[in-house]
């Protein structure tokens, strides 16, 4: 027997057919005005994602997996999931960074690259800050170096592209020796090469300083150079790909997630900018 709605249908047939020509012209409208980058991530099911692999909670290799961890790849899986869409993980150095994003070979940058004015007029960002870093000085204890006046006219090794070398040299005076990543700085300091080596703090000095050994008869100055807000780099133009990253990180803030996972990395002390930020985002929309 035919249903009764089926000898409807040649009645409702060109409501239907509007109504599918209606909805395509409206999806293809949000696709033209959908930027490059996010365009490419639907296009392709994947994300391509720039992250720092230089040994710290942030980002380093497994040492019996020899797969990427820290929070770097774990922000950049969970966009992924987020986003329902395969993550590639494209290790990136600090030197590197910037150019693999202007030239596309990553989407998006989660690569230890804290703001700053030069930064912010080559690229755009997401305004919702991840992280807050600021940079300290690691020496020898017995370098005689304790303040960060002590480096004036003197050496200190420090990564090519670092955002630290701009107020070592103008408000301290120091020599900078630049070098591809911070493993070949800090390798560097240990053979003589400079009085200090500069990095970040939290990611890096820190639990290095607490947690290897071979760095016990060092000690990092105070107060932190530079604290400024880790946040994730897209491409010029790129607002939608803003956009829509900014909700991420919001929600990541208001869950407590971001928390969790600096604990679940082994980041201490924690930072107390995260537990601000999970106070202040469930009031922000």
């Amino acid at each position: 027997m035919t249903h009764p709605l089926s000898r409807c249908t040649h009645i409702f047939r060109p409501l239907y057919r509007a109504a599918i020509l209606a909805s395509a012209a409206l999806f293809m409208s949000g696709v033209a005005h959908a930027d490059a980058t996010l365009d490419r991530i639907a296009s392709r099911h994947e994300i391509a994602v720039g992250v720092l692999i230089g040994g710290s909670p942030f980002g380093s290799l497994d040492p019996q997996t020899q797969q990427p961890r820290g929070v770097n790849v774990d922000l950049a899986n969970d966009i992924g999931r987020r986003l329902g869409v395969k993550v590639t993980l494209v290790s990136v150095q600090p030197s590197t960074r910037v150019q693999f994003l202007q030239q596309g070979k990553v989407d998006i940058l989660i690569a230890n690259m804290e703001y700053n004015a030069q930064r912010g007029e080559l690229l755009d960002y997401v305004p919702t800050p991840y992280y807050r870093v600021g940079g300290t000085a690691i020496t020898l204890k017995t370098s005689g170096i304790e303040r960060w006046e002590d480096l004036r006219g003197k050496p200190v090794c420090i990564s090519q592209g670092s955002s630290y070398i701009r107020p070592l040299v103008e408000r301290y005076g120091a020599v900078p020796r630049a070098f591809q990543g911070s493993s070949q700085s800090l390798l560097a300091l240990r053979g003589g090469s400079c009085v200090a080596a500069v990095h970040d703090a939290a990611p890096l000095l820190y639990p290095l300083q607490q947690r290897d050994p071979e760095w016990r008869d060092y000690r990092t100055l105070q107060p932190e150079l530079e604290p400024a807000p880790s946040v994730i780099w897209v491409r010029k133009g790129e607002k939608d790909t803003v956009a829509k990253l900014d909700a991420i990180v919001k929600d990541w803030h208001r869950s407590g997630w971001l928390i969790e996972d600096e604990a679940k990395n082994g980041l201490t002390p924690p930072s107390p900018a995260l537990a601000e930020w999970h106070r202040q985002l469930p009031t922000v929309q």
